[in-house]
């Protein structure tokens, strides 16, 4: 992981526009090939970023110090800088992954015995489908008999639809299971997660966890 502290300026150019006037900020480059630029106010979340798979140059002669990173979509994150403060590389290896809580696990084996909660015709392939960034929560196939990669979280937020996003773009490269699909399944999923995940093609779908342990509704019924 390459860390630049700079004071720099950003435009993003595609589908929209944005701009980020001059400011010290935090710039991630990732060995995954994600860049992303950092303020100090707004914990993990950054100002603009760009996932992989993209390419980074960084110009030279009358182009020193603007970096131009590309997607595969053609989008474009221009880094203009100004003044380099601090620039670092630092090898963290292979992570291990997040451990789930007992909620998160737990909705992960249930939802796999009954993969019919996602729809009629579903089937299961496996849980834990392990690829080179990590495994997937459930691998599945719909009543099309189309794969369906499955992230279970136990409340859905960005984050989560970027792991699943990464994980797309790798299985649909194995042509055994191309074209792969997602589905970001949780307990709950924040409106700007559910704005970007319906942006990118996924599914949102609402887990309920008493439900799915079979546990009834303890408020008064009629019949």
């Amino acid at each position: 992981m390459r860390l630049v502290i700079a004071r720099c300026s950003v435009d993003y150019a595609g589908r929209l526009t944005a701009h980020l006037p001059s400011a010290p900020r935090l710039i991630l480059v990732k060995a995954d090939g994600s860049v992303s630029i950092h303020a100090d106010d707004r914990a993990y979340k950054p100002l603009n970023w760009m996932s992989p798979p993209c390419s980074l140059k960084e110009g030279t002669g009358d182009d020193e110090g603007v970096w131009t990173v590309v997607n595969k979509a053609g989008e474009k994150l221009i880094i203009t800088m100004e003044e380099i403060l601090h620039d670092s590389s630092h090898e963290l290896g292979v992570d291990p992954g997040l451990i789930k809580d007992g909620v998160e696990a737990h909705l992960q084996e249930l939802l796999a015995d009954r993969i019919e909660t996602l729809g009629d015709g579903y089937t299961l392939i496996r849980r834990e489908y392990m690829t080179a960034i990590g495994p997937v929560d459930i691998l599945c196939r719909d009543a099309d008999g189309q794969t369906v990669a499955v992230e279970i979280k136990r409340r859905g937020e960005i984050d989560g639809v970027e792991q699943l996003t990464r994980y797309l773009e790798l299985l649909n490269r194995d042509p055994h299971l191309a074209p792969v699909r997602g589905v970001f399944a949780a307990q709950e999923i924040k409106p700007q997660a559910r704005v970007l995940a319906t942006d990118r093609g996924i599914n949102c779908h609402i887990l309920d966890y008493d439900a799915m342990r079979g546990i009834e509704d303890d408020k008064l019924r009629l019949f």
